[in-house]
Parts: C-alpha cells; structure tokens; sequence
C-alpha cells in the first residue's frame, strides 16, 4: 500500500509525481516549484494523495463492493450508468475519512491558515492520477469546492470530492477512454482561494482552439468566480496575443471581442450553507472588458513562460490549456491550473481537411463556431438533465448549456448547439474533444429551433451557423505530404480576418491581398468621417448607432483606428513572417455612401467605377482625415504589434503626381517608405501605370497587377454591365500584352511583380502565362491556392524562359 504521510505541499511537488497527487496538483507543485521565481504567482496549497485514495477504499472496505458495482455497466444506458454512479458514489460517502487522514488534513490546513490568517477560504479540487495527460485532459469530470471555510466545511468536501471519481460523466469518460476505474486514482488539492468573485477569471490557451494555430495566446475572461466560463453560462470577453513580436517587446493584442456577461459567481451570503452564488452584472459592466490591455499582456506573458517551461521539460512543443483568477482584493493575477492541451496539439499537420457546404438555406440560429467541420441531423432540445435518456444517437443537441453530467450523451450527437457559453467553456472543449461541430453563445437557439426539426450545423468560419433543412456538403482532403513549392510565389486574397488562422494551413507564400473594405464594412459600419465630423450628420438615428457601436472607446476615431487595427494585425499576424500586402481603402462614393452616415460625406457620381476613388481621395480635403485614420490604424500594426512583415498598397493611381502626393500624405502621419522597413506598392491597374512604369518604379517598391479593373480599362467594358459581360475577359490578346508590359517593366526595374486579380483563380491557363512572363506572384482566392500550385509546378518544369 502507499506511504501513510499523506499530504504533499506544492513546494515538494512536480510533475513527475503525478502518480502520487494527480495531474492537476503535480502541474500546480511544478508550477510553484518552477516558475514563481519568474514572476508567476501560483496560490500556495496541498495534495491529500492518491494514498489517501486507496487508504479510505482499504478502511472502509468497498473496494470490491466498488468493483461489483462497476462490473458490466454499458455507460450508453443512461438510467443504469445514472443508478450505477450513484452506488457508487454512496459508498464512499459512507466510508468516510479515515482518523488518521483527517489529521493529517487538518494540520496542513492549520499551516495554510497561518500564512493566509484563521479558516481561510480554500479550494477543494480533485486531481486525478489518469488527468491533464496530453491525449486526454480529464476537464471537468471530477467535483470541485469552492470558498471552503473551516474544519466541518473542508472534512465534508474532501470525502465528496473523492466520491466524485464516481460520477457519471468520470465513469463514462474512462470507459470511452479506455482506462481501468481501479487504476485510476483520486488526489485532492487544497490551495488558497483567490478572490476572483471580488474582479475576474477565466481560461488561456496557447494556441488558436478552432484551427490549431500555434503563434497565438487565447485568452477569454468573466466577471467572478470561473466556474461560470467553464460552465458556459457567460459569453467571455476574448483577446489573442501574438506570441512571435510580444517576444520581441511588442505589445500585440491583434483582437478583442467584448461578450455579455451577464453574470458573475461570487461568494455566498455570510454563515449560509450556499457557498457560492450567481447575481447579475450590472450593464455599465457588461459593456466593458473584464481585463484592462496591461493585464492581457501580463497574462499571455505567464502563458508563454508556462509552454515554454513544459515544451522544454518534455522536449517537444507542448500547447497549454491554463486557468487564471485575478484577486480584487491585491489586483494580483494568479494561474490557478495548467495542462496539455488535448485536441489541436493532437491533430495531424500533413492532411488538410476542408469541409465545404454545397447549398445554403435560411439561417436560423448563428453564434460561436467550435470545430471546424459541418454535421446534418435532426434537433432535439433538451432543457434539463431529465430528458436526456430520450436524447437519440445522431440527433443535434440543442441546449442552453452542457455540464459534464451531459457526456455520456454528448458523444452520440452529431452536432452542438447552446443558448451560452464561448469557446472555452464545456460544451466547446468536449465537441472538440469528440470531433463534431458545435455552435455556442447562440442567445436563444432553444427557442428558435424545435425537436425533430432537421438542421445543417456549419463551423467552417468564426460565426457557427444553423440553417433550416439537411443540406448537401463534401470533404475536401489534401496531403501536404512532401508536397514541392514553385518558384512562382503562390499567394492569397483575403478580406475576412475570422477566416486567417484556417487559410494559413494552406500551403502558400503570404497575402497578396488583404482588402481593408471587407473590414470597414463589416467590423466598423461606419464611415470614418462621419467619426471625425459626427457633427454633420443630421439624422438622430443614425447618430444613435454611431454611439452605440462606439460605446467604450476612448474616442470615435479611436473606435475606427482600433478596429480596423484588430483586422489587419490578424491577417498580418497569422502569415507572419510571410508578407502581407493590404490594400488602402478602395470603395466607389456609391459603397461610401452606405455606411453609416456615409450620406453626408459622399456625391452622386454617374460612374462611381472611374470616379472619386482609391488614391486621388486619400490627398483631397473630403476623405483626407479619413485618410489619416486608415494610416494611424497601420502604424500601429507595425509599430506596436511589431508587424513589419506588413507592406501597403495604394490603389487607383492615375498619375505620378498622386502617387507623389499619397506619399507625402502618408509621410504626414508617420508612414515613411523606407522606415523600419516598409514598402509601399501601387496596383497596376490602369493602362497609365504600364505606360509609365518606369517613373511609376521611381516612386514605389512593387507593382500588384488588378486584372480586373486593368481589362475594364484596357478593353473599355464597364465590368459592372450586364450586357457586356460577354467581352469582358481577361484573355484578350491585348489584355494579355499590356500584362506583359506590366512584368517586364517591373522586372527591368528590379520591381516586385504580383498579380491579385480573379483571372488565375478562374483560367489555370492565365496562370500559365503569367508563370511564362516571370511574373514574381500570383496571389488567388484560397480555394484555388492548390489547383493553380499544381499547374503553376507543371509549367515551371517546362523548358523555356522566364
């Protein structure tokens, strides 16, 4: 049998003592061990030892009452694992501590009161010798007890969390995971509580949890106690940190996304029995982050530290899944647990998949996408417990939260659907865990969808999407298996920063367009100077929703300049160090106009297509300030986040003077070319631009050929009209010349050449002759990056020149 000295302080422990305390606690002793000599604060405590574990089943006798209880249970009978479990957990109930245990117990909490002042509040949290492996977390299966106060208090939590091995859910995990009930044993950790219910806590992942993207710390955060994010009954606030630049000194909070919170765990009222307690957060609250940027920072720093301290102790990368609290009383922040993260780190990296819907139909529920990946079934909404037994394999859980009691079901569902929660909370990490779709933080997903209504679950974007009907969709594979680049650099057109992460699995060569309009539009809404002069916009409706969007901010530039800061920086981020070339602002005065007060600031234009827009906007007195916005956005993407793998694009440039002009623009508000390495392109997109390529090469570092609006121009079709859809082609033997003139202009002037039109997405033969005119890149739209690799690798083993 084990040792009789049964308790371990965190100062004694590390994680090779798993056997003895568990993962959880062996995390937390070499954590405190390891790291608090760098800063990290980690809450002192003990281990009660799986010793202690087996001594109580030895005292009381049950182990073999336990191993009849166990034996020939079929966990997918709910109502028998439900009886079983039950059983099971009585009988440690009853057996109770051992004398001697307790004494034990009571002496280490005795010492924690003496370094914290009289019957300290503590955690009870189980630890069990099979948990935090990086194959499988364990997350949740156990019970834990929180603002434990005193001897009768912390007696009583310390036999129900060894009773807790025996939950339903823990029964039913070991079984799917294959571990043997009586070789796993149950360690107790006892660690001072931090007063989280007094400011926030929350979860960090040190990598992207949807796509596996490595270069990232994923930070989600609540008001109160943290149960209620694991729980998912909150909609966290959600920060990412990049970890390459944050190394350098950087401060590279690439995005923030401010979730509802609608309520916050605190402690219970003075000597009543409830420990804990749900209340409202007050609006003011709800609408504000739960963390200030310092304090993101502060936590991605203690995450990096805690991946590369285990990534170096285990000799390869070692993806983290940490839980952080932040007192109210000191305003400290504390890691109270770390451990391998289990899904993405697991995944393979040579096999691309990519589901893809076929058909689309009316959307009935949106919220957070989990998992990558699309599933088709029949709703069943569950509203309690109670009705899972009814719950059918293959149906579509609908629920306004999942707990771990939910498991043993969860793993027949073919998708997932809840009213609350982020994408940290139980519902998120067990659909991963499982492989199946799920959309989270829905709202009202119980109301809006009914039992046996059949449903299309699609998580193939950050927004999850639940549309009416079972509709058709495929698997696309790709092995990247040895897979030989081109010469050619193969790059992308993106516009949504939510679609980043994904696409940079891709096999590719940067970003040889980011369109900035798709942010703007989509993230901003409004125009920006209708941010600078909110005075000249007269409709009080329209004003009310500038206010509202802007609410928080320290100023309505601020919003824009944030904001459109967020998007870049992610696309920036996710192909870093690859470069990135964003396009400055291209709408028409028509596509101006419909942002939110856009009305007051644009014209009328009879041919928006050849009008007011793209480089003769960013000089003039009508958008200059605006101009000025878009530019403070991209200094700081690469001053701040340290991006400097950003290069800028100006569009539409007519002639050498407003390409001179832009520039001197641009200089004004601290972007010089040249400085801290930056490169501005201009497109190539009127025939004046191939004309004069060489004056053009004078004044900018690269040339993006836009096929479309150069054909437009060059074969004189409205690319607009419908009835000249016909004639406009990119294939046109003159279209094709002047391309050419385009390369070898470039090319003679030591230029980068790049092409960011449809034409290669749509002709691989396009492609082709651009691989022939020694074009440097062909930037396509990511579901052709593959194809067009393919056929550009054939064409470069031709003999010819280049």
């Amino acid at each position: 049998m084990p040792d009789t000295n049964y308790i371990r302080w965190f100062s004694e422990t590390t994680i090779g003592d798993v056997p003895i305390v568990g993962g959880k606690n062996a995390s937390l002793g070499e954590m405190y061990r390891e790291l608090t000599g760098q800063g990290i604060k980690i809450p002192n405590g003990f281990s009660i030892t799986a010793g202690a574990y087996w001594k109580l089943l030895e005292a009381g006798g049950i182990l073999e009452k336990l191993k009849k209880v166990m034996e020939g249970l079929d966990t997918s009978d709910v109502a028998e694992l439900s009886k079983r479990g039950k059983a099971a957990r009585d009988l440690v109930l009853e057996a109770g501590l051992p004398d001697e245990i307790w004494a034990e117990i009571k002496g280490a909490y005795d010492r924690l009161c003496e370094e914290y002042g009289e019957e300290t509040d503590v955690a009870v949290r189980s630890s069990a010798t099979a948990e935090d492996l990086p194959t499988a977390s364990f997350a949740g299966q156990q019970e834990t007890y929180l603002n434990i106060r005193g001897y009768p208090a912390l007696k009583d939590a310390c036999v129900r969390c060894f009773a807790s091995l025996f939950t339903d859910r823990a029964i039913s995990y070991r079984v799917t995971h294959e571990f043997d009930h009586f070789k796993v044993a149950l360690s107790i950790g006892v660690m001072k509580m931090v007063r989280s219910d007094l400011a926030s806590s929350g979860v960090i992942f040190t990598l992207d949890t949807e796509t596996g993207f490595p270069d990232v710390v994923f930070i989600t955060g609540a008001y109160g106690l943290g149960e209620n994010i694991v729980q998912g009954q909150v909609n966290p606030d959600e920060f990412y940190v990049f970890k390459p630049t944050f190394r350098e000194g950087y401060r590279p909070i690439i995005r923030k996304k401010v979730g509802s919170k609608e309520i916050k765990m605190i402690y219970g009222r003075g000597d009543s029995k409830v420990l804990t307690r749900n209340v409202d957060v007050p609006e003011v609250e709800r609408m504000r982050f739960c963390l200030s940027d310092a304090e993101v920072l502060k936590l991605a720093e203690y995450a990096i530290a805690i991946e590369d301290h285990y990534s170096d102790r285990y000799g390869e990368a070692r993806p983290m899944d940490i839980e952080w609290a932040k007192d109210g009383g000191t305003g400290e922040l504390f890691i109270v647990q770390a451990r391998p993260e289990t899904v993405q780190s697991q995944r393979r990296r040579d096999v691309l998949e990519t589901y893809v819907l076929e058909e689309k139909s009316e959307v009935l529920v949106r919220g957070s996408s989990v998992g990558d990946k699309i599933a088709a079934g029949k709703a069943h909404v569950v509203p309690d417990v109670s009705v899972l037994p009814s719950f059918k394999p293959g149906e579509v859980l609908i629920a306004d939260t999942t707990t771990p009691d939910w498991e043993p079901v969860m793993k027949t569902a073919a998708a997932i659907v809840t009213n609350k929660g982020g994408r940290t909370c139980h519902a998120a990490i067990v659909s991963r865990e499982l492989g199946i779709p799920a959309v989270v933080g829905a709202g009202d997903a119980t109301e809006l969808l009914s039992t046996g209504k059949e449903i299309t679950v699609s998580c193939t974007g950050e927004e999850g999407l639940v549309y009416a009907g079972i509709l058709p969709f495929h698997v696309d594979t790709l092995s990247l298996k040895d897979l030989e680049r081109p010469k050619t650099e193969i790059m992308m057109n993106l516009a949504n920063p939510e679609e980043a992460f994904s696409f940079s699995m891709v096999p590719n060569d940067g970003i040889g367009l980011a369109r900035l309009e798709f942010i703007i539009n989509s993230y901003i809404k409004i125009h920006p100077m209708a941010l600078v002069h909110p005075e000249k916009v007269a409709d009080p409706k329209t004003l009310q929703e500038i206010e509202s969007l802007t609410r928080g901010f320290a100023s309505k530039e601020a919003y824009f300049v944030e904001k459109l800061a967020e998007g870049v920086s992610t696309i920036a981020a996710a192909f870093y160090p690859k470069p990135v070339v964003v396009r400055m602002s291209d709408f028409k005065t028509n596509e101006y106009a419909n942002l939110l007060g856009g009305s007051y600031f644009e014209m009328e234009e009879s041919n928006p297509m050849i009008g007011f827009r793209g480089a003769s906007r960013y000089f003039d007195e009508r958008y200059r300030e605006g101009f000025a916005l878009e530019c403070r956005a991209m200094k700081k993407v690469r001053d701040e986040m340290g991006l400097a793998n950003l290069i800028l694009m100006i569009p539409f440039c007519r002639t050498l003077e407003e390409g001179r002009k832009v520039l001197a623009e641009m200089e004004k508000n601290g972007l010089v070319r040249g400085e801290n390495g930056l490169q501005v392109y201009v497109m190539c997109e009127i025939p004046n631009n191939v004309l004069l390529i060489d004056e053009f090469s004078e004044l900018f570092d690269g040339f993006s050929i836009g096929s479309n609006d150069l054909t437009q121009l060059t074969l004189g079709v409205d690319r607009d009209s419908e009835l000249l859809a016909a004639e406009f082609d990119e294939r046109d033997p003159g279209v094709m010349k002047i391309v050419s003139m385009a390369v070898q202009g470039a090319k003679r002037n030591g230029r980068h050449s790049g092409l960011c039109g449809q034409a290669p997405s749509d002709y691989p033969e396009f492609a082709e002759f651009l691989v022939k005119e020694g074009i440097d890149s062909i930037s396509l739209n990511p579901d052709s990056v593959m194809k067009i690799t393919l056929k550009v690798l054939e064409t470069e083993k031709e003999p010819g020149p280049r």
